[in-house]
């Protein structure tokens, strides 16, 4: 087989290395339990440089900037199983039982973009892509939340060292290099995209709340709370005024 996964229990980051690009290499990515307890997932593949010359070039010293590799790509599709795996720890702090995965997030946030309405100057293509990858990297760390005291700037920097370690997974490339933009396009908060997907992201985890309230016969104000008056965009503020609207009419009717 071209690549396998095993577990590690230790807590250093091996560097990327081969001697001979025909020859199999690994790498070990630290694995972030929700106690954010380190597990370290060892990735194993064949073919980690792909060589190329360059175009007008006898040289072939430098790394492909194109495609990954078959190898490269279902190592990465692999790594980002966790993300379908790992639940969202929200929903488990507060005791909901079978909740929705990190993936399941994304992807409603992906639909959100895909059936917004056209807005002046904003790319739904972009918001589509900056969706999917947004939190990408907590196929390492795991879902980091407010209850778990981690400092803003520090989960940026486990995120981003994650994000690394991930792309290079990846092979590098233009893929890679695009994964990179869009997570820090939606990190910053930098662009009309961005502040479009951020309150998709409050959006969509309102609408999950008011899911599991009616599924369950919770009470979440947290999550109410915790985005009232954040949302930027004029589309966000219509979405989770109707949900907040749909909301309140159920509990006075409770």
């Amino acid at each position: 087989m071209a690549s396998s996964v095993s577990v590690a229990p230790k807590s250093n980051i091996s560097p990327f290395h081969c001697s001979n690009p025909s020859h199999k290499f690994s790498t070990k990515i630290p694995f972030f339990s929700y106690s954010l307890t380190p597990r370290l997932v060892s990735l194993h593949t064949h073919n980690p440089i792909k060589m190329v010359s360059g175009f007008g070039s006898e040289n072939p010293t430098h790394l492909c900037a194109s495609a990954s590799s078959p190898s490269d790509t279902i190592d990465f599709l692999t790594l980002c199983h966790r993300l379908k795996s790992t639940k969202r720890k929200g929903w488990i702090n507060h005791g909901i039982k079978g909740p929705e995965s990190i993936a399941d997030h994304m992807y409603r946030m992906a639909l959100m973009a895909l059936i917004s309405d056209d807005l002046p100057g904003v790319n739904r293509e972009r918001c589509i892509k900056i969706a999917i990858v947004h939190d990408i990297a907590e196929a390492i760390v795991g879902d980091i939340t407010p209850s778990d005291g981690v400092p803003k700037e520090e989960k940026s920097r486990m995120e981003q060292k994650a994000l690394d370690e991930m792309c290079k997974v990846l092979g590098g490339g233009m893929r890679a290099e695009e994964i990179k933009e869009l997570w820090q396009e939606y990190e910053n908060n930098s662009t009309l995209e961005a502040n479009l997907v951020k309150d998709f992201d409050k959006v969509e985890m309102i609408l999950q709340a008011l899911e599991y309230e009616t599924e369950h016969g919770k009470v979440l104000d947290e999550f109410f709370l915790s985005t009232a008056g954040k949302i930027q965009t004029e589309i966000g503020k219509q979405w989770a005024a109707e949900i907040t609207s749909r909301r309140n009419s159920r509990l006075a009717n409770k």
